[in-house]
């Protein structure tokens, strides 16, 4: 009997989530002569009992596949609702629709849900991650993460000419929570002065001393500043204690802080990327990855496994146990780590 297998994105959407898509159905299909449900909308297919047949050719454009490079997900995605109050209702579902198996797309909040519901309903299940944080336990790629710094990267190259030809400081906020992988590496890509993550301590006096260092001794004019959403408050702050996030968003305090700060004039402009950051065509390592996962996935399930992630290790798709992922997630810069520690070596304030 032909096996049915079900495929759900879930959480807030990335690129390279359609190129799973494609790896899954064509490997699937071609190696395993399985059946490939698309369940839409994450849980909420589940508990509605809807599944979409998805085949090779089911997209195709005159031959053309669009899957590998088109942004988002075909299946749509969910990332709010109270789904665990409905787990008796989704386990249902994914039986009514005669599932065999399940393969889950999402960020660290996202599995932990779906971790849930695969052991409450005895589900055959594997997860791929995704998240343009970087911050799944286990794994150092996931699918979205590099598509995500290259957008913010181009971002940073368009607002370095106009902040030198207008002699100005340019804030520029980017996502990330709790985790700064995100800013540090496009920070870093995008030659950044001064860089602020949730995980790493600075103060405004420190930021200020440094545009004065850029100012006075080599005479830079202008600047560039990447600050993570959830960067910490200063400990220095002269608006906010420290435990208050300000609702104006952390590039806006920022600029707020420096020109109260600085005993010299300022021109500062802030720039939110927004959802900026998560749209766009896939990079080709994010194509790459994304293929891989879904290739490794779809074997994962052929051999018997289950609540299991594939997860990037030394440069190749490892089995990971879903539960050991979900210990370690989100998992954080380290403040020591070997790309801190560069940013400071070229002169970047990032802050300690």
């Amino acid at each position: 009997m032909q096996k049915r297998l079900g495929i759900l994105t879930s959480g807030g959407d990335c690129p390279g989530l359609n190129a799973v898509i494609r790896a899954v159905v064509n490997h699937a299909t071609l190696t395993y002569n399985w059946q490939v449900l698309g369940i839409p909308y994450a849980t909420r297919g589940l508990l509605e009992r809807k599944a979409i047949p998805l085949s090779i050719h089911g997209l195709d454009l005159r031959g053309i596949d669009p899957l590998l490079n088109m942004g988002g997900t075909i299946l749509g995605s969910i990332n709010k609702g109270d789904t665990l109050a409905h787990v008796d209702e989704i386990i249902a579902g994914y039986h009514a629709l005669e599932l065999d198996a399940l393969i889950g797309i999402g960020g660290d909040g996202s599995l932990a849900i779906l971790n849930q519901l695969q052991s409450q309903g005895n589900w055959q299940f594997i997860a791929i991650p995704k998240t343009i944080d970087n911050d799944v336990g286990k794994t150092e790629r996931v699918v979205g993460f590099d598509t995500a710094v290259n957008t913010i990267v181009d971002a940073l190259n368009r607002l370095t000419f106009t902040a030198a030809s207008h002699d100005r400081v340019m804030i520029v906020e980017v996502m990330g929570r709790k985790a700064g992988h995100l800013a540090l590496h496009s920070g870093i890509a995008g030659g950044a002065d001064v860089i602020l993550i949730p995980e790493i301590p600075y103060s405004i006096k420190g930021v200020c001393e440094h545009l004065a260092e850029l100012r006075d001794r080599w005479e830079r004019r202008f600047a560039i500043i990447v600050v993570a959403e959830g960067a910490q408050i200063a400990a220095d702050s002269s608006s906010h204690p420290s435990c208050e996030k300000p609702s104006c968003g952390m590039g806006q305090y920022v600029a707020d802080e420096i020109r109260c700060c600085s005993n010299h004039p300022i021109d500062i402009r802030v720039s939110v990327l927004g959802h900026i950051q998560r749209g766009g065509i896939p990079s080709a390592l994010d194509r790459l990855i994304a293929t891989a996962f879904g290739k490794a996935a779809v074997d994962l399930l052929a051999d018997g496994q289950s609540a299991q992630m594939v997860a990037w290790q030394n440069g190749q798709v490892v089995a990971v146990p879903l539960e050991a992922v979900l210990a370690c997630s989100p998992s954080l810069v380290d403040p020591d780590n070997f790309l801190v520690q560069t940013a400071r070596s070229l002169g970047t304030y990032i802050g300690n």
